[in-house]
């Protein structure tokens, strides 16, 4: 009952420093009078300064004439509370009603106000007590109030406690962006929280690291391209294809990128700080973990600086989204932000604004939104994440190429949308085939169970009737009902028991050859029967797994060509490396097989899926 109880605003205060109260006392007969402005004072005193200085002790030497009595007028010694001063930042930062009319009428009210909880009977009320006062309205449309940070042990921040946290050295050793990241993206800045500095480096390495290592890898290829021109050097992506002809994967990643634009304005026109730089980094997960590594192929050609259309496309779309983000994340960590900005514009483009924080905030091209698209992506990436589970679980190494990989109830949409984007699920899952089905019961058995722990004191001897009815019924279409809905309706001996998702055993065993995955009413069965042909296959792509980890252990440049020496006693790897031999020269960027090593060579014995061998290395 703030505003009930509320009482008068003592308004002045016994201090020397601070705003003097304008109020003049005669020494005669106490007449009081308020001066409103510089120009009342000179009428009203005597020989004031036309340069007056309007605080203590100069403003205390101005004497005016009484208008009831002609008598001396001295000013009152007090001075106004500090919270007036701000209170009045509305109308004061314009010295308005006596000028700058049009920009006080567009300012007022102010968007926002944003200010800790403990200041809401200082700034808050100030502002929304005056505005009031004088122009019957708030002086504020939105009130950001931010709770308090505390200490690591959860308790309010104090040197008595000894669980203060020294800025200074988060900031040294972390970094102010970081900081500003985590205290954005940790939760609301109205919601209590806790300070934990593991928390920042969470942010460095989640976001900013993942941010920073796609910049790297652009970066370290570009300048690859730039290096291969023998004539004037010039940006690999300059004659890009036009977005509508370039890959899907490119058309995907800059809608996803004029949808986080809209998202992110909307938040921040919102006031929604913690959403909008929580999408930035779903984003910049996506850009990593999706759209580099499923492009990363197409930033290297056979010969440097040599780019075809596709090439092209693809470093066109990564410039294009880096140099965005760092537009959409500057105002969060505005020095990585500009630092990536100036390192991409500044050496390409001499007329552009010399700062990311120069430049305008992105606006979204709604023309190059393909909501279906970013919709059919999520879906395909949704099955192939139950893929890798059943991978996963099969032990069955992703390098390893499996026969077929069976999708079962989707619908016919569903069905249309994996056809479109069938590339991404064979490459992902490293299958040859993908079939449809709606018959779980060939891959896996289904089981539900009471859980009698919970459902034996729920029921007692009911619990028999139930588990009776749940063994007797279609268990898939239980299962589907129960991760549907969260519960699910049994009928056993003339009654009906609903049952939640907590008092239920649901089992999934997979048939023989098999690994399954199942999601509601979707799932996927991954073939793990390997033949011959995918053996050989599966050993080739170790092959080029080994040969490429030690071109990075021995320290070769992404560019280097190599002669490479393979010995091993293993039928498997020798008929593997030669049914497979253009392929794996083409990824280790191999020009010569020699039968054994220089005395320069980098070597090491290794297992290849348990078979042995010695590979060596060279610089060509």
């Amino acid at each position: 009952n703030w505003l009930e109880n509320n009482i008068d605003w003592g308004l002045s205060r016994e201090r020397y420093w601070g705003t003097p109260l304008p109020v003049w006392i005669c020494d005669d007969c106490g007449h009081q009078h308020c001066v409103g402005s510089i120009a009342e004072l000179k009428e009203l005193g005597t020989d004031v300064p036309d340069d007056i200085e309007l605080h203590r002790p100069y403003v205390d030497d101005v004497v005016l004439a009484c208008q009831k009595c002609n008598g001396t007028m001295h000013r009152v010694q007090d001075v106004i509370d500090c919270w007036f001063d701000s209170g009045c930042a509305h109308t004061a930062q314009w010295h308005y009603p006596f000028e700058n009319k049009e920009l006080f009428e567009q300012a007022y009210p102010a968007d926002f106000i944003s200010e800790a909880i403990d200041q809401t009977r200082g700034w808050f009320y100030s502002l929304l007590a005056t505005g009031t006062l004088l122009y019957n309205k708030p002086a504020y449309k939105n009130c950001l109030c931010l709770e308090l940070v505390m200490g690591p042990d959860g308790q309010k921040m104090s040197k008595s406690r000894g669980n203060t946290v020294d800025p200074w050295t988060i900031l040294e050793e972390q970094g102010a962006d970081a900081l500003r990241w985590y205290m954005f993206t940790a939760s609301p800045p109205w919601a209590q929280r806790t300070f934990k500095p593991e928390g920042i480096d969470e942010a460095l390495k989640k976001f900013m690291g993942t941010l920073q290592n796609v910049y790297s890898f652009f970066v370290m290829y570009a300048n690859l391209e730039i290096a291969g021109e023998v004539s004037q050097p010039r940006a690999p992506w300059q004659d890009a294809p036009p977005i509508s002809e370039r890959a899907i994967v490119d058309r995907w990643i800059l809608s996803r990128l004029r949808t986080l634009i809209n998202k992110v304005r909307e938040d921040m026109e919102n006031y929604h700080l913690t959403n909008a730089p929580r999408a930035i980094e779903a984003f910049v997960d996506d850009l990593s973990n999706w759209y580099v590594r499923r492009s990363r192929d197409r930033f290297w050609g056979a010969e440097a600086g040599q780019a075809g259309q596709d090439k092209q496309a693809a470093y066109a779309t990564l410039y294009e989204v880096l140099v965005t983000v760092a537009k959409l994340a500057a105002p969060f960590i505005p020095f990585l932000a500009d630092e990536l900005y100036r390192n991409l514009v500044g050496s390409l483009n001499l007329d552009a604004p010399l700062s990311v924080h120069l430049t305008e905030y992105p606006i979204a091209d709604a023309s190059l939104i393909d909501a279906e698209l970013e919709n059919d992506m999520a879906f395909t990436r949704e099955v192939i994440s139950m893929g890798h589970a059943a991978r996963n679980r099969s032990g069955i190494k992703t390098r390893q190429p499996l026969a077929e990989i069976t999708l079962g109830g989707l619908s016919d949409a569903e069905k249309e949308t994996i056809n479109r984007l069938a590339a991404f699920v064979h490459d992902e899952l490293n299958v040859k085939q993908i079939v449809f089905t709606e018959e779980l019961d060939a891959f896996a058995q289904v089981t539900l169970k009471p859980n009698f722990k919970v459902l034996g004191p729920k029921y007692g001897k009911g619990v028999q009737v139930i588990a009776k009815a749940l063994a007797t019924t279609d268990a898939i279409q239980l299962k589907v009902e129960l991760e549907a809905n969260g519960s699910l309706q049994v009928e056993a001996a003339g009654e009906t028991y609903t049952l939640e998702s907590s008092e239920i055993d649901v089992r999934t065993q997979n048939r023989e050859g098999f690994f399954v995955e199942v999601d509601a009413r979707k799932f996927v069965a991954l073939s793990t029967e390997l033949t011959h042909e995918l053996s050989l296959e599966g050993m080739a792509r170790e092959l080029v797994n080994k040969i490429q980890n030690m071109r990075k252990d021995a320290d070769f440049n992404v560019s280097d060509r190599i002669k490479l020496s393979l010995n091993t006693s293993s039928a498997l790897v020798t008929e593997a490396f030669e049914t497979h031999r253009d392929y794996i020269l083409t990824e280790t960027l191999t020009t010569e097989v020699v039968e054994s090593s220089g005395e320069n060579a980098f070597s090491l014995d290794q297992k290849l899926n348990g078979e042995p061998a010695t590979i060596s290395v060279e610089q060509v």
